[in-house]
């Protein structure tokens, strides 16, 4: 009788430098940007330029912290560790169920995106079966081995690259050949500035911008839940962190200076996707099923990331001592199957939800405002888990060669700039709501962590 293949005790390097450069991208560009991009900029005219710019700075340094906290101790496989090493099981308990969270809802938001814009082109369709036809997908080829969620991401993230690379040259094309839209408008940079000045909206405006662009950032932090899987780490990734500033630039800034340029901010319609519209414009006929693609793979690629990062955050919670031991054990791929299988149930199981509920985009609205707050909590936790760093193991950070620029003080600066963007989000009644309902997590966490017991002494990461 022939032996059956050893069972993998650790997670395996698969991911090139490649994957992650895309993951990275990928993480990047959200579904927001193409679908949500319209509402900013009615709200905030062309300032919300100044709005993305702003969030993706300070983003940038919390990746950075996290660039140096990973490599500082390459047994770290995510934020949990060093959350847990660093500011005590607490940290890593709060910081992985709650990531674990974020994903989950977020996810369930794209699930449901994905079965209304399959509806686009099958509108007889039952929405629940192009919903559970992409988490069917997606759970076998993330159950088959890492790599291939490496190669789904890679093109997922390919087509969102493509599709506003193609909207910045078709707009530059459009300003550098004078076009006259329908309704009289010649595409000009001087759009930016001609219409009520680059404040239209006032201060009001541009500060009502940050409570949509923050969740268009959400997912940013992906590459730091691929720091066990990924191959060469203190080459790939600084590589993949050290790219977002240029990212940020070419498809948040560049995308919505083409797009105000060609068309006036005031008859950019807040509730369609400003990047149809231009292709429109445009002459291009099929715009509409382009984008619509386009949307759809970029929700798939959410999904993708979600059931990723969803099972990985259970793996370590459960290395931790945090959550059920079986969810630490993993497949003949070396793939965290157990966990794989709880997020996707859950996943499904919110996504039935959803459809019972009557207002959809008052839901959306809530469950969208809801992942950005948890988020901003992960990624305070990232900078506070660094400012323990530095005080605790200064010969780590003096002998680091991907050190944080700023250090301390910057970290600082950007849990000032979280504490802002949730004074913000008092300003409207539904973001109000939603910000409202967030404790009631953080209450359950607490219920269940003293309920648990204080298991944290399990892990000897850098003890």
């Amino acid at each position: 009788m022939t032996a059956l293949p050893q069972q993998p005790d650790h997670l395996q390097r698969s991911l090139s430098n490649r994957h992650l450069q895309l993951i990275a991208i990928g993480g990047a560009i959200g579904t927001g940007l193409f679908m949500g991009s319209g509402k900013t900029i009615s709200l905030a005219g062309p300032s919300i330029l100044l709005v993305y710019l702003i969030i993706g700075i300070m983003l940038f340094f919390v990746m950075r912290a996290m660039g140096e906290l990973l490599l500082s101790n390459l047994e770290y496989k995510s934020f949990i560790d060093f959350s847990t090493d660093l500011l005590g099981p607490w940290a890593g308990f709060f910081c992985g169920w709650t990531y674990w969270f974020c994903w989950i809802v977020t996810a369930i938001a794209d699930v449901i995106a994905i079965a209304s814009y399959a509806q686009f082109w099958f509108p007889g369709l039952a929405p629940w079966i192009p919903a559970l036809f992409c988490v069917l997908i997606l759970l076998t080829l993330n159950l088959t081995a890492v790599k291939l969620f490496g190669e789904m991401e890679f093109w997922f993230a390919l087509i969102k690259i493509v599709a506003i690379v193609a909207l910045i040259v078709v707009g530059f094309g459009m300003i550098a050949w004078g076009f006259h839209s329908p309704s009289g408008h010649k595409a000009s940079l001087a759009n930016l500035w001609n219409d009520g000045g680059f404040f239209p909206k006032g201060l009001g405006g541009f500060f009502a911008g940050f409570q949509i662009a923050v969740f268009a950032f959400v997912g940013i932090e992906l590459v730091g839940t691929t720091a066990a899987e990924t191959a060469d780490p203190e080459r790939n990734l600084p590589k993949a962190i050290n790219s977002i500033p240029a990212r940020i630039i070419l498809f948040y800034v560049l995308a919505l200076v083409v797009i105000m340029t060609v068309t006036p901010w005031r008859l950019v319609e807040a509730d369609k996707s400003p990047f149809v519209e231009l292709f429109v414009l445009a002459g291009i006929p099929a715009a509409a099923s382009l984008i619509n693609f386009v949307v759809l793979t970029s929700a798939m690629s959410s999904s993708n990331s979600g059931i990723f990062s969803t099972s990985r955050m259970l793996y370590g919670l459960a290395q931790e001592g945090h959550a059920p031991s079986g969810f630490s054990r993993l497949s003949r791929a070396a793939v965290p199957s157990r966990g794989l299988l709880f997020s996707c149930g859950c996943l499904l199981v919110g996504a039935t939800m959803v459809y019972v509920i009557p207002n959809l985009v008052t839901a959306f609205t809530l469950v969208t405002t809801l992942a950005a707050v948890l988020f901003m909590f992960v990624w305070s936790l990232i900078l506070c888990a660094y400012i323990a760093y530095r005080r605790k193991r200064p010969q780590l950070h003096a002998a680091s060669n991907y050190k944080m620029p700023g250090g301390v003080a910057m970290c600082v600066v950007c849990l000032i700039f979280f504490a802002f963007v949730i004074v913000l989000l008092t300003l409207q009644p539904d973001t109000l709501k939603a910000l409202l309902a967030s404790p009631v997590w953080f209450v359950l966490l607490g219920i269940g962590y003293f309920w648990k017991g204080r298991h944290g002494g399990k892990s000897a990461i850098g003890r």
